[in-house]
């Protein structure tokens, strides 16, 4: 029997993109192969509690270290010395470098080594150190963006083709809601019946800054879903409203209820959050940079990540202009309709099959 290990470890706290990518998976490979066993490797604390939907429903087994500990490395192998898979997947950038066995890589991005100024020097050592050998060994490598093969491939030193692309999904959860969901949604949250979304965090790679010239000046709020504390630290004015994260249910109002949903971000290998606010119906005013031009394309407005002035227009443009705000609704749900979670596990498991030479 193929017995597949999907690496789940660093699903805990709030949900980033890299641990939906790994649960969106989780819950559909199986499925596809009923004939093979899959098996969840978690964190030494197991998964979190309110993962709904998302809690795996595979076998799950608990790793003995958490994710890039100082103890990783060598725990990581004891642990898949004992659970023998025929194949693990690396579902983020922590990579098995002591085990010989097969491996599937998903590595999502190069931020750690292109933006090195601003990642950890053993964040960057490890992907130099541990990542690009273990890469260069593994049976296959999947990146989720055109941007981030070129990314990957420049800087890890291996050839465009190395890497196979197969871009995020959007759950159907992501859908505009009805227009009761979003009053009920603004008047439990304090929220106005216009405002501005921003997603992001205080990285400086998030550039949530480039916002600050122009926040209190908008015609309608800011509404800041970056962490606790974010607001603060960014220097946004008490005129800024900051949410404490959000489960997916009251995201999707979050998203549909704003006047535009902003992502400022400097570098990202997909921008899940831009691709969720389309499905929702949202406008979405995007960075140029990164992936951003291939997930958001011509649904949206792309702006210069340097360039306030230019953030203030594309705002005020979406506030004034209602049939605007419509056709970027519409372009962004059509858009979005074409990334699917299920074809994300298709590809993939298109993948595994080939890794362990199967026809």
């Amino acid at each position: 029997m193929v017995k597949v290990l999907i690496d789940l470890r660093m699903v805990r706290g709030h949900l980033h993109g890299i641990a939906r990518y790994a649960l969106e998976l989780a819950r559909r490979l199986p499925a596809l192969e009923p004939g093979w066993q899959f098996t969840g490797l978690t964190a030494p604390a197991g998964m979190p509690d309110d993962l709904g939907e998302l809690h795996p429903r595979i076998p799950l087994v608990k790793a003995t270290s958490d994710f890039l500990s100082m103890l990783e490395q060598p725990t990581l192998l004891a642990d898949l010395v004992r659970h023998g898979p025929s194949l693990f997947h690396a579902t983020s950038f922590s990579l098995p470098a002591l085990w010989p066995g097969k491996l599937v890589a998903t590595l999502h991005d190069a931020n750690h080594l292109a933006l090195s100024e601003s990642a950890s020097v053993t964040r960057t050592a490890y992907y130099r150190l541990v990542v690009g050998p273990r890469a260069s060994r593994a049976q296959a490598l999947i990146t989720v963006s055109e941007f981030s093969r070129r990314e990957l491939a420049s800087h890890l030193g291996f050839p465009p083709e190395r890497f196979q692309v197969i871009g995020n999904g959007v759950d159907p959860s992501f859908h505009p809601p009805l227009q009761q969901d979003l009053e009920d949604f603004r008047a439990r949250r304090g929220l106005p019946p216009r405002y501005f979304a921003v997603i992001g965090n205080n990285k400086p790679f998030k550039n949530l800054s480039v916002l600050l010239p122009i926040a209190d000046g908008l015609p309608a709020p800011l509404v800041l879903l970056a962490g606790r504390g974010a607001r603060r630290a960014i220097g946004f004015s008490e005129k800024v409203i900051e949410l404490s994260p959000l489960p997916d249910e009251e995201l999707v109002r979050f998203y549909a209820g704003a006047c535009a949903v902003l992502v400022p971000s400097r570098y990202e290998g997909f921008g899940l959050p831009a691709l969720e606010a389309m499905a929702c119906g949202a406008p979405v005013i995007a960075s140029s940079s990164g992936a951003h031009p291939e997930v958001v394309g011509g649904a949206g407005i792309l702006v210069s990540p340097d360039n306030p002035l230019a953030w203030r227009e594309a705002c005020l443009r979406v506030h004034r202009d209602e049939a605007l705000r419509r056709e970027l609704s519409r372009a962004g749900i059509e858009r979005a309709a074409r990334a699917s979670w299920d074809d994300c596990a298709r590809q993939t498991m298109q993948v595994y099959r080939r890794a362990l030479g199967l026809p």
